[in-house]
């Protein structure tokens, strides 16, 4: 029974017809070659009658669902492994095999074997071999098949990735362990990790996401760093001097300020286009309940990325190459929103005069506020509302063009009140940042060009691709790995994973596969 519904299963796509016109040959080779998922055709027969047995039919559905799990999960690796024996089966003998120097390989081994893991779980790759003494085999059914150097296959490697991005790398081992018939140890995921990530820049460099679009949206970028703690040998060269030379005590506690030296920065960008929304600052501030509010618009065709290996300065170059892919004739308003760090802005104003001169350069409000909030508190006791409705004039009248207004009031209240040095201090760091940055703080102009004056997409991707992941309890990073996981973490947040994971695919054939004669080496 199985080979005949192997049989018919196998030349189920090929019309009887195409087989018959053959004649007994072409029968007779369809016949043997459909054997080779024969032990797939019995697994499933079996599963069936045993689906239909006394013992099935007094389980709950739980159980069973459970055991058709595993046991579907075994079939699909006969299945697969009957593939891979079909492709050993039609493999036929070359005789123009060289090695990658161009020498010939003249000795052909008929059935060379290798261990290949899977989905599914572990199958038998067979296939030919090509030698000559003092050269290292060729496989050229290895190139066909693309596959990886190591014993995990592309579809194993993709759910690494995936679970790596969202879970802790012991809990993905383990769900590895749950949901697939594969099976892979801690530090070969680590280091499958790391090779998945390793085509983030080129599939950028190589314009692999969707085209310009026509559009007059706002393009909006933003960036902003975020720390991680990473592994002593990991750390920047001046934070690694600093952490040997810090001598703490056991047990003891830090003093107010101190840092322990143990996060190395990342840089996070973010480039999105957003529709132009005009509003009052009174809306802002939530002074005209009577009124119908507009939706507010969502950013779109978001691109957020981080990264701990590279400068701070290569990647607002990044974001810079982002905005000109996306608007190569600079015909849309652009817009950055910064946080007033000094480096930051410096690095920011220099790529401005080279590419845009005419940006709009916009502080974020969110850090205004705060400082703000803690020059309230030099006036009013903490939580008051005395201290909210402080806040709430000032803010107002920033949001108004008249920061100048502000910062003169802050001086003269501050000498009128006679405050402690405390008190002072935060006041005048208040007004110091106004005045520093008091160009940047415009909104008046901004609010009625319809310009976002927030940061909130910059600091959700701090939140979501760092701290979501990379900040939990005890973990400590080796700077690879976090790398590869902020990559992967991008990409999936950015939409572009699936695209990413094809085009690395086809940089995988080029690395194993295509040098010399474009063979594999041996595994």
């Amino acid at each position: 029974m199985s080979s005949l519904w192997t049989f018919g299963l196998h030349c189920g796509n090929v019309p009887w017809e195409r087989i018959t016109q053959g004649g007994p040959l072409m029968i007779l080779t369809y016949a043997m070659e459909s054997e080779v998922f024969a032990s797939a055709c019995e697994h499933f027969e079996t599963l069936v009658c045993r689906l239909m047995g006394e013992v099935a039919g007094e389980m709950e559905h739980g159980p069973i669902e459970a055991f058709i799990f595993t046991e579907g999960t075994e079939l699909l690796r006969h299945l697969m492994q009957g593939y891979l024996d079909l492709r050993a089966t039609r493999e036929s003998r070359r005789y123009d095999v060289s090695s990658h120097e161009g020498i010939s390989l003249t000795h052909c081994r008929p059935s060379c074997e290798r261990q290949l893991m899977t989905l599914f779980g572990e199958v038998t790759v067979r296939r030919k071999g090509y030698s000559c003494p003092g050269v290292p085999s060729m496989f050229p059914l290895d190139g066909e098949l693309n596959l990886p150097k190591d014993r995990y296959s592309h579809g194993l490697r993709y759910r690494v990735a995936e679970e790596a991005a969202v879970n802790s790398f012991d809990e993905a081992v383990v769900n590895i362990d749950k949901t697939t018939g594969g099976k892979i140890p801690k530090r070969q995921l680590e280091d499958s990790t790391v090779v998945a990530a390793q085509d983030f820049d080129a599939f950028y460099s190589a314009g692999q996401t969707e085209q310009p679009r026509l559009t007059s949206d706002i393009l909006v970028m933003s960036v902003d760093q975020k720390g991680i703690v990473m592994c002593k040998e990991d750390l920047r060269a001046a934070t690694r001097k600093a952490a040997e030379e810090s001598v703490r005590r056991p047990g003891a506690r830090l003093n107010p300020g101190e840092k322990l030296n143990r996060k190395r920065m990342a840089t996070v960008a973010a480039v999105y286009d957003i529709k132009a929304h005009e509003r009052s600052p009174e809306e802002v501030m939530g002074l005209c309940p009577h009124e119908e509010k507009p939706a507010h618009p969502r950013a779109t065709h978001k691109r957020v990325w981080a990264s701990l290996e590279r400068e701070q300065e290569d990647v607002i170059q990044d974001m810079f190459d982002e905005a000109l892919r996306r608007d190569p004739e600079k015909k849309r308003p652009w817009a950055i929103l910064v946080d007033g760090g000094e480096k930051q802005l410096d690095l920011v104003l220099g790529l401005i005069r080279r590419h845009r001169p005419d940006v709009s350069l916009i502080l974020d409000f969110i850090h205004v506020l705060e400082y703000l909030w803690k020059a309230a508190y030099g006036f009013h006791p903490v939580g008051s509302v005395g201290a909210q409705d402080w806040v709430a004039e000032r803010a107002l009248k920033i949001l108004q063009g008249k920061a100048a207004e502000v910062i003169c009031g802050l001086r003269q209240s501050s000498t009128f009140h006679q405050l402690s040095s405390d008190k002072l201090k935060a006041v005048d760091k208040c007004a110091d940042y106004l005045e520093k940055y008091q160009p940047i703080v415009e909104y008046n102009q901004y609010l009625s060009d319809g310009l976002p004056i927030a940061t909130g997409v910059i600091e959700g991707a701090c939140r979501h691709l760092i701290k979501d992941r990379m900040d939990r309890t005890g973990a400590r990073w080796r700077l690879k790995r976090a790398e590869a996981v902020l990559r992967i973490r991008s990409l999936r947040s950015s939409g572009d994973f699936d695209a990413y994971w094809a085009f690395h695919q086809s940089r995988e054939r080029q690395r194993n596969h295509c040098s010399g004669s474009g063979l594999a080496r041996a595994a």
